[in-house]
């Protein structure tokens, strides 16, 4: 059996192996991902989170809403068949997916997935779409993000 120390630095690896392949094509580079937060035991730091407030502010909020709450009935579709914006802040599906999932939605958007999320990938640098990642996850209570932290550890 693992130690935590070991699990936490697993999973520390996992993320950043992962978001450097999810970004290895990018003219941008590696996104900068810190090993650890020693603070909150999270893995991005203070200043991610101050930076992917200011880029949500700036690109997300009008659909997401304050402090990444997204719409109140999210789960239902719209007259047009796609779904309205959800939460980010934990209380929705976000947190269920690795941070490569997290990027390939903020790259992409999310038209393929059902939604009318427009596509970032050549708005935003991959910092700040880790900053913004960073951001909606220092909403999530600590039960949610262990949760994460568990789902999405290398098997």
């Amino acid at each position: 059996m693992r130690s935590s120390i070991n699990k936490t630095g697993l999973l520390t690896t996992f993320i950043v192996a992962t978001s450097v392949l999810t970004t290895a094509c990018s003219d941008q580079g590696a996104p900068s991902i810190s090993a650890s937060n020693e603070t909150t035991g999270r893995w991005y730091s203070d200043q991610q989170v101050l930076l992917g407030k200011q880029v949500y502010d700036a690109n997300c909020i009008d659909c997401h809403n304050p402090k990444a709450r997204g719409t109140f009935k999210w789960k239902q579709p719209l007259e047009d068949g796609t779904y309205p914006p959800p939460p980010l802040n934990g209380s929705a599906h976000a947190w269920h997916h690795p941070i490569s999932a997290l990027m390939k939605t903020i790259n992409d958007g999310g038209i393929e997935i059902g939604g009318k999320m427009p596509p970032f990938r050549e708005v935003l640098k991959d910092d700040e779409k880790v900053a913004v990642i960073a951001y909606f996850q220092s909403f999530w209570n600590d039960e949610i993000y262990s949760r994460w932290q568990q789902r999405n550890q290398p098997k």
